[in-house]
């Protein structure tokens, strides 16, 4: 796409280079970028600008539900800072109609590129339309929308959901293997119509299906918060006599969850297999425990990468369509030896 606005050059300070985010010193969790195949890269080509004219980004966060987003949103505000940029910040507080709010409001006020982490997949072609039409690039980080016209979004940063889930479900099908009866899995699943919800869910099941006895008993919404996880936990250990494993689509829930599991008088990571997704620190804390056995690691430092494509874009430089970050998976004693690394 092409950008319209007039851009140019920035002060010397905005075009440092940032490292790389990385939740980890171990090597494991080494944030990256997939190579990607011309045809899917976004070209801009803005106007020459005043030199000192500070790059202006206005980013609509989800919320902060949980403390794998309070980190996301720190990395993104110290990244912004770092890089000079002038950010403009909101707080959707998980609401949809709120984001499209701001996004109008950052078109309103002319913004040079517009980030946001979508709370749903679905309905956002109308405002992203109205951010292509003012000539303002839009960035996706963490989620993606389902939209068919690719075009009203430059680039997306972020997880692939749908192979954390299949990790999930691996790991599980391994441990597994040499178990004749009935593996009864009760599943905590993120805020409905959300990326991660969706590919998390699909991944750990396309997965499991290769072994019969592997078999979700319950689903259910825990929206990736820790007091809805634990409510949700204990209607489960209510309504089923034998659950074997539990399949959180993030830390904060499986938190909340063993809350539930301990006041029932039972043994997370013992009497309850329990499987994760981020990589918080108080989930290494659970781990390093012995209450969660099994952890995916999500990692939310993507303000560095953000930044960068920012300058990218208004730069003229191309960009990949799809850039992934790059994450590891940790079991108990993983967790032991990666708990002084965490950085959130």
């Amino acid at each position: 796409m092409k950008v319209t606005k007039k851009m140019g050059l920035v002060t010397a300070a905005v075009m440092m280079m940032l490292t790389a985010a990385c939740g980890s010193t171990t090597g494991t969790t080494t944030t990256g970028a997939k190579p990607a195949a011309t045809e899917n890269t976004a070209k801009t080509t803005p106007a020459p600008a005043p030199a000192d004219k500070k790059i202006t980004l206005g980013f609509a966060q989800v919320g902060a539900e949980s403390g794998w987003r309070s980190a996301n949103t720190k990395s993104v505000q110290d990244s912004a800072k770092e890089a000079g940029f002038d950010l403009k910040f909101s707080d959707a507080q998980q609401k949809q109609e709120n984001q499209i709010k701001a996004i109008r409001t950052y078109i309103q006020q002319k913004v040079d590129v517009i980030s946001f982490s979508p709370v749903v997949e679905s309905g956002w072609d109308t405002v992203l339309k109205e951010a292509k039409d003012a000539g303002i690039p839009v960035i996706l980080t963490d989620r993606a929308v389902d939209s068919k016209d690719t075009s009203l979004y430059v680039s997306f940063i972020g997880s692939d959901f749908v192979e954390e889930g299949r990790r999930a479900g691996k790991w599980l099908v391994d441990q597994s293997k040499d178990k004749k009866e009935t593996v009864n899995i009760v599943e905590l699943q993120g805020t409905t119509g959300s990326a991660p919800a969706n590919d998390r869910k699909s991944g750990f099941e396309e997965v499991i299906k290769s072994n019969p006895n592997l078999k979700v008993i319950a689903s259910q919404t825990g929206d990736f918060t820790r007091a809805k996880g634990k409510e949700v936990m204990q209607a489960f250990l209510k309504a089923n006599k034998k659950i074997d494993v539990l399949y959180a689509h993030n830390d904060d829930m499986a938190l909340g969850a063993i809350q539930a599991i301990e006041a029932a008088g039972l043994k997370p990571g013992k009497d309850i297999i329990i499987i994760s997704i981020d990589g918080v620190k108080d989930g290494f804390v659970a781990a390093s425990e012995g209450k969660i056995n099994f952890i995916v690691e999500c990692n939310p430092l993507l303000g560095p990468q953000l930044m960068q494509a920012v300058r990218d874009v208004l730069g003229s430089k191309q960009i990949p369509k799809r850039i992934v970050t790059k994450e590891g998976v940790f079991t108990s004693e993983d967790a032991k030896r990666e708990l002084a690394n965490r950085q959130y």
